[in-house]
């Protein structure tokens, strides 16, 4: 019951963003948006993602992670639920942060479920939720479009179907509300405060929000950066798509390999080496070798399964789990979000694609260099903390 509920739960994180994307006009069309409200509900996501996931550590020491849970799937539930039932614009965003708020707590508490109930188990769950993950994800962004055909153009079905998902991945939550493990006595559990004392703390923080950030750029500039070099609209999304989807097989192989052992500066080296072929691949010749270039960026972009795994290898208890999984999402969401911005301001402010994709080499660089130290076998119970920093 605790695997499907894992599994049912990654499935839902991302819906409520991927779902929008491709019917964005539309939505904006039929609410009558401003650019301005419309900008709004695209930087939405990474703002509750950091805003929420910062408070799912407390909100777990009161309440626990079953309970939590539960409640973060139904708020999502009726976000996507009744924010097509609405006509204007602020309920949407109101009823669409509601949304992305659970989505944000169960991207905080998976790893914490995984660290707590499979403590012995952590590659083959990480890779259950990653993966489960990617195809939500995945899912989401393909399949919004062909239903809003098959449903005559009617773009609340399209978006408001995902709701059933959220239902499916209650039900096993709500099974196990009496199953649920004594919560640690107050002031035991280590918090978002004694991460951010620790080296490694700013190190998680640095690493997930780097890899984010070449992420969010992506997802928003790569399609319109190939269409520019002179590659046809449906063959840049197709593109993109193919890009999206490179993330179910490295979340199927990446966690497993990642759990075996304990030193992971290796798998960074890797991965920075794909993100810097494929990136100077796209400033020489964008168009020509597009799918070599795509799949190494691809392969690059397993830094976020990395990323999760950390949170569980390089904690002992299921407290500090959440505690490092919550403070670097929460933060590293927000450096994610002035990505695209500054991705889009180096273009015209240059005339050219050079110096965007110079900017991604750099943060691919960054996230290289703190990985090594990230990727060192130790624990963040055992890290003291930073010099002026204790007490």
């Amino acid at each position: 019951m605790l695997v499907a509920g894992v599994g049912l739960a990654a499935i839902n994180l991302r819906t409520a963003v991927t779902s929008l994307g491709p019917l964005l006009s539309e939505v904006t069309g039929s609410l009558g948006m401003s650019g301005t409200l419309a900008g709004l509900l695209t930087t939405l996501p990474v703002l509750c993602f950091a805003a929420f996931g910062a408070c799912t550590p407390a909100l777990i020491r009161r309440f626990g992670e079953h309970h939590v849970l539960l409640a973060a799937l139904c708020a999502l539930t009726l976000g996507l639920g009744t924010r097509v039932l609405v006509d204007n614009a602020w309920a949407f965003l109101a009823l669409s942060a509601l949304a992305l708020s659970g989505g944000a707590v169960g991207n905080v508490l998976l790893p914490t479920l995984v660290k707590q109930h499979f403590p012995s188990r952590v590659g083959a769950m990480t890779t259950l939720y990653t993966t489960a993950l990617a195809v939500g994800t995945t899912a989401a962004a393909a399949g919004t479009v062909p239903i809003h055909q098959a449903t005559g153009g009617e773009w609340r079905i399209a978006l408001g179907c995902y709701a059933v998902l959220g239902v499916l991945a209650a039900l096993p939550w709500l099974a196990a509300l009496r199953h649920e493990p004594p919560r640690p006595a107050a002031g035991s559990a280590l918090g978002i405060g004694r991460v951010l004392r620790t080296a490694m703390g700013w190190q998680s923080v640095l690493y997930f929000g780097t890899q984010s950030t070449i992420a969010y750029v992506l997802f928003g500039w790569f399609a319109e950066l190939l269409r520019d070099s002179g590659m046809s609209p449906g063959a840049a999304g197709l593109a993109l798509s193919y890009l999206t989807a490179l993330a179910i097989p490295t979340s199927l192989v990446l966690p497993g390999l990642m759990a075996r052992v304990r030193d992971h500066r290796g798998f960074m080296g890797v991965f920075f080496v794909c993100y810097l072929v494929g990136f100077t691949g796209l400033w020489l010749r964008p168009v020509e070798c597009v799918w070599v270039w795509t799949t190494l960026i691809g392969i690059g972009m397993a830094t976020f399964p990395l990323a999760l795994t950390m949170f569980a290898v390089r904690t002992r208890t299921a407290p500090a789990t959440a505690a490092m999984s919550a403070v670097s999402q929460s933060l590293g969401y927000l450096m994610a979000g002035a990505g695209p911005f500054l991705f889009g301001l180096l273009h015209d402010l240059t005339g050219s694609w050079h110096a965007p994709l110079a900017m991604l080499v750099v943060i691919a660089a960054a996230n290289f260099a703190v990985g090594l130290l990230l990727g060192r076998d130790r624990h963040l119970e055992d890290q003291p903390a930073l010099r002026g920093a204790a007490g």
